[in-house]
């Protein structure tokens, strides 16, 4: 089993559970000619504080990894918890409680809702989650502000550049202060300098504490992440540590 570890783990009480496990997972899909094994048996252990970058090929079942995490598809064996709470069993209602809690999710495309304006994006999770609308919008411009787009917060997503409306996602998926940030190519369809700005965030978030999983094809934006693993055929193959300790706790991978 792969494990990613860091020195934030020894904490006492909730702070040693893991952000996420993952346990024998796998996952094929129907296709007309014949079914394609996305998974094939997948172990991970990620510890809160942890900045991971999955890299691989496309087909390399990376995005279906992150899916099957976010709780936006289901695997088909295997156990997933996050934060200690499972979500690979109960009903929809329950892996839906775990995502308002526990995770937050980034797209490539931005996914904003075009017709609210940015205040109203980033608070609209928090409102679905139960809280309260003034408090909300309260914790909806802090973020905005720490993501550079406070000035922003009235106008309309449409009007912002591809770098500002991924800062925009960001802060929507913070929302509801999650223990996961799962970002699936955040920069794919940015420019190098909107690319360069959405990196650079993930750091600050990271460093402020943030456990995040980042999947990309570029190795440029993997290098912002402690640990690299590498994913081919549905399966984890290996690591790299680019530059351990500088944006965040020292971090160690280590087969069990």
């Amino acid at each position: 089993m792969t494990s990613v570890t860091t020195d934030t783990a020894s904490q006492a009480g909730a702070e040693s559970t893991p952000a996420l496990e993952v346990h024998g997972v796998r996952k094929t899909f129907e296709a007309e000619i014949a079914p394609v094994r996305a998974l094939r048996g997948v172990d991970l252990t990620v510890a809160r504080g942890t900045f991971l970058a999955l890299m691989g090929p496309s087909g390399c079942g990376k995005s279906t990894l992150l899916n099957l995490i976010a709780g936006l598809e289901n695997a088909d064996e295997g156990t997933i918890m996050v934060a200690g709470e499972p979500l690979t069993e109960g009903s929809e209602d329950d892996h839906a409680l775990i995502r308002r809690r526990h995770i937050g999710i980034v797209f490539q495309f931005f996914n904003l809702l075009e017709g609210m304006t940015v205040l109203e994006n980033v608070a609209l999770p928090a409102i679905i989650a139960g809280r309260n609308r003034k408090s909300a919008e309260t914790r909806s411009r802090d973020l905005l502000d720490l993501l550079g787009i406070g000035d922003k917060a009235s106008v309309m997503p449409g009007v912002l550049s591809g770098g500002q409306r991924q800062r925009l996602a960001i802060a929507r998926a913070l929302a509801n202060e999650p223990t996961l940030l799962l970002a699936d190519e955040p920069t794919g369809a940015l420019d190098s300098a909107g690319g360069q700005e959405v990196i650079e965030l993930l750091s600050r978030l990271h460093a402020a504490g943030q456990t995040i999983i980042l999947v990309t094809h570029d190795a440029n934006v993997a290098a912002a992440a402690d640990t690299v693993l590498m994913m081919r055929d549905g399966r984890i193959l290996d690591h790299v540590n680019p530059g351990a300790g500088s944006n965040g706790p020292a971090t160690t991978i280590g087969t069990l």
